[in-house]
Formats: C-alpha cells, sequence, structure tokens
C-alpha cells in the first residue's frame, strides 16, 4: 500500500497551537473519525455515536455524529495529534496499518461495518496507490519483452475526464498511445462549457482522480475555471500532453481484419489523416454534442443566438436583453449568474426541475480546510472516500428505487416522497411572495425521474426569477421572430440575444462518428433496434479491440460517480490489453450471447428505477422508452463485475 503522505510538512513546522486548533474545526467530524483512528487506533476516537441525519439530496438514510461532544472529542484529539506531529519534526509518515483500514472506513461512513465485499473497492477510493486502477509491471506481473510492449499501440479519442485518466494509466504501463482531441484543449465538457455560473453538480472531492486525490481543491462544487485548472493540471503532472493532437476530430474508424489493426481517420488543421492501432478507446463524452430545437423562424433572429456549449467569448452581456431557453441544469446555472451582468434576463421554460439546496453551493473552502489537505495526514484521503460514501450505493441507490406497493399521485416510494415533500417545501419558502411563480417550478415528475439539480441555498433560479429584471415565461414557444421569441399566447418577447439551454444529443452515443466493425458493420446499424447499448458499457460485438470508457448506461444512477466508473473500466481494458500483450494474440472482443445477457439484465433491472416514470421527459430516457445513459446496476456492482475480465464473455485470438 503506498500514499502520497510519505513526506515533511515544512509548513506544519511553522504553525501554532491557535492555528492548528481553528484548522480543525473546519473538518468533516466524521472524515476526522476514520482518519484519526486509522493513525493512531485510539479507541476513544471509535467510540463516538452516531445518528441518523439528513442526507446529500434528502431523505433519512444517512448517518453521522449527532451528540457536540463528540465532535469535540475528535477536535481535540485531531488539534493534539497535529501538535505532537509538528513537535516530531513532522516528518514522512506512513498511512498506517492495512489490516486496520476496514474499521476506520466504517467509522469515517458511519456504519458499524463496510460490506466484506467492498472493502477492496473503497479502499481503492481513499486513493492510497494513486496506480490501484491501472497496470503496473512488478514480480506479479513481470514486465514483457520490451519490443512487444512498444508494438502495441492504441488510439484514444477525447481528453476529457475519462481520456486524459486512461493515456496517463496508459504512460504508467508503458504502451504506446496517442490521443486525439476535436478542441483546442484538454478537459472535454469543461473545455466548452463557458457561460456564467457553469459549475459542477458533484462534490468535487468525488470529481477528481485516485491519481489526483492530493491536488488542490478549491472549492465543495468547484467552478468551471477550477475544474479546466485540474485538468491542465492533470495533463501537465502525468505527462500526457506531449502525447495529444489538438484540434483533430475523428470521422470514421474502420477495423481490418487482415492486419487486425484499426483505420481511424481525423481532421485537424493540416487536413485529413489515417491513424492505425492494436486497439481504440472512445472516450467521447455524454455531454459533448449540443442539441439544438428546431423553432421555426430561428434563422430570421437577427441578434446572437447560440448554445451554453458555445458561449462566445467577445459577448459584452451589459445592459442587453436575454432569451434563455431552457430550465435544466445549465439553464438553472446560467439565469442566477446572467441576471447580475444582463440588462433582462428572459426565462423561457418548457418543464421545472427539482432543485436541491446546498450551503456554500457558490463559495470557495475556507482556507482552514485547504490548509488541513497540506498538513493533516490522510485528510484529503479520507475526504474523498466520505464525499464517495455519500454518494454510494448503500445511501444514495435507495432513493431512486420504485416502490411497486407505494400508492401516491406524486411520488414511487415513502422516501421519494418524503424528498418531494422536502423540495416542494424549499420552493414555496424561497417563492412566499410570489405563490404564482411557486405553483409554476413544481415539476410533474416525481424527483431523480430526471437529472436532479444541485444550487446553493440562498441564491438560485428561485431568487433570480423573483428580481425586477428576469421574466419567467412558461407559455411554449410558437416561433423566432427577428426580434425575439414569440410565445402561442401572441405575446412577442423582445431580445437581443437567444442562449439554448437545451441539453446536449446525450442519447446519440458516438454520433457523428461512424465506427465500422467486422464484416462492414455500423456501430449506428447493431444499435438500430432501440439504441445504443454495451457490454458492460464498454465492449460491442464484432468491434474487436475497441472500448467506451463512458459508454452506453454508463452514467451512474444511485451509486458512485462518472469517474468512479470510468476508473473501473479503464483497469477492466488494460487487463485485456495486458493480456494481448503478454500472449501476442492480436484481437479481444465480447460475444453476442454475453453482450444481450448482459443487456436483458440491465433492462430488467431498469424496470424498478425512478427514471422510468412517463412524467418525466429527460434524456435519462429514448424515444424507445428505455435509457441509453443510465446505469440501473449499483456502483459497487459495477465494480465487480468490472474487476476482472470474465473470459467465459469473450473471444481471444
Amino acid at each position: 500500500m503506498t500514499t502520497g503522505n510519505g513526506q515533511s510538512r515544512p509548513e506544519l513546522l511553522d504553525a501554532s497551537d491557535e492555528q492548528i486548533d481553528d484548522a480543525v474545526t473546519y473538518a468533516d467530524p466524521l472524515a476526522l473519525r476514520g482518519l484519526l483512528y486509522q493513525l493512531t487506533g485510539d479507541e476513544s476516537v471509535a467510540a463516538t455515536k452516531i445518528g441518523p441525519v439528513p442526507g446529500y439530496v434528502g431523505g433519512n438514510l444517512s448517518f453521522g455524529l449527532t451528540d457536540p461532544a463528540d465532535v469535540d472529542i475528535l477536535r481535540r484529539r485531531t488539534a493534539r495529534f497535529l501538535k505532537d506531529y509538528r513537535d516530531s519534526g513532522a516528518g514522512p509518515l506512513g498511512p498506517g496499518p492495512r489490516e486496520r483500514l476496514p474499521r476506520s472506513l466504517a467509522l469515517a461512513g458511519g456504519v458499524d461495518e463496510v460490506p466484506a465485499e467492498d472493502i477492496e473497492l473503497w479502499v481503492e477510493e481513499l486513493g492510497l496507490d494513486p496506480w490501484a486502477r491501472g497496470l503496473s509491471w512488478d514480480a506479479d506481473t513481470p514486465a514483457p519483452d520490451p519490443q512487444r510492449l512498444q508494438n502495441f499501440s492504441v488510439v484514444i479519442v477525447g481528453g476529457g475526464m475519462g481520456g486524459l485518466n486512461v493515456a496517463a494509466q496508459l504512460k504508467h504501463a508503458g504502451i504506446t498511445f496517442t490521443l486525439l482531441e476535436k478542441n483546442s484543449g484538454v478537459g472535454g465538457t469543461w473545455y466548452e462549457n463557458r457561460y456564467p455560473g457553469a459549475r459542477v453538480d458533484s462534490p468535487s472531492r468525488a470529481y477528481t482522480h485516485i491519481l489526483g486525490v492530493t491536488a488542490e481543491t478549491p472549492s465543495p462544487w468547484c467552478s468551471r475555471d477550477e475544474n479546466q485548472q485540474y485538468f491542465n493540471w492533470f495533463a501537465d503532472e502525468f505527462g500526457v500532453r506531449e502525447h495529444i493532437v489538438f484540434d483533430t476530430e475523428v470521422s470514421t474508424m474502420t477495423w481490418d481484419e487482415d492486419t487486425s489493426t484499426w483505420e481511424v481517420v481525423a481532421r485537424g488543421p493540416d487536413g485529413e489523416r489515417v491513424l492505425r492501432a492494436d486497439a481504440v478507446i472512445s472516450a467521447v463524452g455524454l455531454l459533448s454534442r449540443p442539441s439544438i430545437p428546431h423553432i421555426d423562424g430561428m434563422e430570421t433572429f437577427e441578434g446572437r443566438a447560440f448554445h451554453t456549449a458555445r458561449w462566445p467569448e467577445d459577448l459584452d452581456l451589459a445592459g442587453k436583453r436575454f432569451a434563455v431557453i431552457g430550465t435544466g441544469c445549465s439553464g438553472v446555472q446560467l439565469v442566477p449568474e446572467l441576471a447580475k451582468l444582463a440588462g433582462h434576463v428572459t426565462v423561457l421554460q418548457r418543464t421545472p426541475q427539482w432543485l436541491f439546496e446546498h450551503t456554500g453551493y457558490l463559495s470557495p473552502f475556507p482556507d482552514q480546510v485547504g490548509w488541513l489537505d497540506r498538513n493533516l495526514p490522510l485528510h484529503p484521503h479520507f475526504m474523498r472516500f466520505r464525499t464517495t460514501w455519500l454518494l454510494g450505493p448503500y445511501q444514495s441507490g435507495p432513493l431512486r428505487e420504485i416502490d411497486p406497493d407505494f400508492d401516491d399521485e406524486f411520488a414511487r416510494s415513502e422516501v421519494n416522497k418524503e424528498i418531494r415533500d422536502e423540495r416542494v417545501a424549499f420552493i414555496r419558502k424561497k417563492l412566499a411572495s410570489r405563490p404564482d411563480l411557486a405553483e409554476k417550478m413544481i415539476p410533474p415528475h416525481p424527483p431523480f425521474s430526471a437529472r436532479p439539480v444541485q444550487v446553493d441555498a440562498t441564491y438560485n433560479l428561485y431568487d433570480a426569477i423573483m428580481r425586477d429584471d428576469v421574466t419567467l415565461v412558461t407559455d411554449p414557444i410558437e416561433r423566432i421572430t427577428p426580434t425575439g421569441v414569440r410565445t402561442v399566447d401572441g405575446t412577442d418577447h423582445e431580445v437581443d440575444v437567444i442562449v439554448y439551454a437545451t441539453g446536449f444529443r446525450a442519447n446519440e452515443c458516438l454520433w457523428p462518428m461512424d465506427v465500422i466493425g467486422r464484416n462492414g458493420l455500423s456501430v449506428h446499424t447493431l444499435w438500430q433496434k432501440d439504441g445504443p447499448r454495451a457490454y458492460i458499457g464498454t465492449m460491442l460485438p464484432g468491434f474487436p479491440n475497441l472500448f467506451l470508457i463512458y459508454g452506453p448506461n454508463m452514467n451512474p444512477y444511485g451509486g458512485l460517480g462518472v469517474i468512479n466508473h470510468q476508473e473501473m473500466v479503464t483497469r477492466y481494458l488494460l487487463d485485456l490489453a495486458k493480456e494481448l500483450i503478454l500472449t501476442g494474440k492480436r484481437t479481444v472482443e465480447v460475444t453476442e450471447e454475453a453482450y444481450w445477457r448482459y443487456n436483458d439484465q440491465l433492462d430488467a433491472r431498469e424496470k424498478h428505477k425512478i427514471y422510468m416514470d412517463p412524467r418525466a421527459n429527460s434524456y435519462y430516457r429514448n424515444d424507445h422508452g428505455r435509457s441509453v445513459t443510465n446505469c440501473p446496476f449499483p456502483g459497487n456492482e459495477m465494480w465487480h463485475r468490472l474487476r476482472r475480465p470474465n473470459h467465459d464473455d469473450l473471444v481471444i485470438g
């Protein structure tokens, strides 16, 4: 077990007792509970008591410290530990005994024990071994002949979160690769989305790779610029930028049966180029291709019009009248910030969404939290674990299940009703002076049947629509006119700029690329029945040596996050690449039978998910009534499915 905590901390040597006492008051008590026990084995730490507390998005399935005296014990013990550590020279310190970790994790999670079968998953999430989800040549897996390793080549498509991670892992393993990125920089969706208010809606501690667990985390929910800073850091820290070809977009990928290689055709600044590789890894994002609706008269508008993901850098906001079409995640983030900068904002809403408030959503961490990350051993690791745990399968998953025996007009289970009641109360509280607006902001569908939107508790969309310079319009749009937007009631809303906050083509996996496998089979033909599918989210029958990092049904729904799934898939494909390299075999692909067996299981499981509620209209379900995006299996189950390849499901030749 390795860890980045084997380092000296000169900053701690200069810290006063008062500074230490102050810093620990900003720490998460349960994170302290786990890390302090791991470092010391102090049973008084383990003796602190837990009780039910509100969950990350409401409900009553979470546990935390409820007695202030217990919180005080943890803070005093942590301060004492830091002072003793300082006084001893603050030198390198290991992560504590491996056998102590299961109990330390349970203490940080607020449970009696972590399921034994999932311990390895959660130890990985701590990030003590940054290469745990990669390929390391060691005594157990001796490195192959250098020539054989050098001769195996990979093309990665996409330089966002998933592509950067797989690139770093390939470099660590010594495998030759080229990464093709259509944009001029890394970051994927974070490079493209620059609209005011753009911010991650997953807690940032859980939105970094285990390779980046000790990277600076400036905010609980990082802004677009902070996310982009992280991805640029990652590309440089792990030396992958030199392997990236920017401004180069892949148009076709074709399997060559004679050479058992992929031919990748891309177009960049110097025209068309052709690459050949033994394997292709698609790391194209779910939210990378804007969805722009067809509205009569769009071409006649005389002002500027664009999608949120194409925000112009030269746009002058002052005094401008804006129309924002759409109140999904992007619209909800944009409108409150745009209202502070523009002359007037008209919000055109088709369907309201459920908003989940968080105190400090728009604020950076206090300086003391960054100080703890740098000076309290294991603090960033246990904060990552703690945050991921709250989003994990045991607490998050049950919130999203349909209870077939529960009968309610608006909700699909008892906890779903509890959360809906909490959300409605929040709406009515925020809009107490405008009950007419409150009714317009209550969604017709149950919570979690469409994407839940995270917002700041103090200032969010509900506050914005009560401003004098913001108008909420819920009448449907009839057409776009040369001077604005006309709604079906005959009102012309005159504006200078139209912003389409209308989401992405999330259900069109790999589009607009054409991917041709064995016998000339197009991936779009494979998927023509009811939309994109994959075997455990990553492999397709008839497409050897092709892996999808963020493939169909890999958007976590009730258990862990996107980055966790991407790391699991990366290790899985590296295990298969290792086998090809060591054996000299050329191809690996999933069988047709295994592909459909997995997808039959997936279809059966998703029947019980709240996103199947017919009242919701979002990218969670496609035109065939199934989800192309969401993974109905909890994150721990996906970890087990992806932990090691099942050779009974594969053909290797």
